[in-house]
Order: C-alpha cells, then sequence, then structure tokens
C-alpha cells in the first residue's frame, strides 16, 4: 500500500483544513486508516483510526474537532479538522494498518500550520 498525503497548508486559529490520503493498491478495502501528527520536538501521536467496518475512534481531546472518513470507491481516507488552535500544528501522516498481517505502511506527511 502506497499512501500520499495531502491537504495541509496555513490557516488562522478557528479555521479549517480537510486532509486527504489516497491510498495505491487494492488493498485499501481490508486496511485500517489511521493519521497521526507530529509536532516539533515531540513524539508521533495518533489522532485518528477508522477501521474496515467504519467505526471510528478519536484521540479524546480532538472529539468534535476532528472527524475521520473514509471513501471506499476512491481509496481515500479523509480527516476533517475544524475550529484549529496553534496547538494543532504539527506534520500529519496517514497511516495504514493490515489487521491480519500487522503490516504497517505511512505516507509522507503534510504540514499543517495553524497560525494568525
Amino acid at each position: 500500500v502506497q499512501l500520499q498525503a495531502s491537504g495541509g497548508g496555513l490557516v488562522q486559529p478557528g479555521g479549517s483544513l480537510r486532509l486527504s490520503c489516497a491510498a495505491s493498491g487494492s488493498a485499501f478495502s481490508i486496511v485500517h486508516m489511521g493519521w497521526y501528527r507530529q509536532a516539533p520536538g515531540a513524539q508521533r501521536e495518533l489522532v485518528a483510526q477508522i477501521l474496515t467496518d467504519g467505526s471510528a475512534y478519536y484521540v479524546d481531546s480532538l472529539k468534535g474537532r476532528f472527524t475521520i472518513s473514509r471513501d471506499m470507491s476512491k481509496s481515500t481516507v479523509y480527516l476533517q479538522m475544524d475550529s484549529l488552535k496553534p496547538e494543532d500544528t504539527a506534520v500529519y501522516y496517514c497511516n495504514a494498518v493490515n489487521p491480519v498481517s500487522g503490516m504497517g505502511y505511512w505516507g509522507k506527511g503534510t504540514q499543517v500550520t495553524v497560525s494568525s
């Protein structure tokens, strides 16, 4: 599985962005998809994950502001980010995990900067 993330950019506090991650290959339907982020000087952390059955999980602190979704027909996963805060500034990475084999895949990150 190859992953290509896009949609990052500079946004003012309170604004919104939608990240996209397009997956190549035929395995999209059998992998869990997730978004992680890594702020400068910090460890990479899970933001949200969506399973093959459509179940979605979020870091508690982000519930209500971020929404993960996936479009099977486009092999794409999205992260809608609303009410953005400066502390959301980070490089956001797309991740895929095959729950059977345990194999994980990473895409190149996309920078999100929240600043006035």
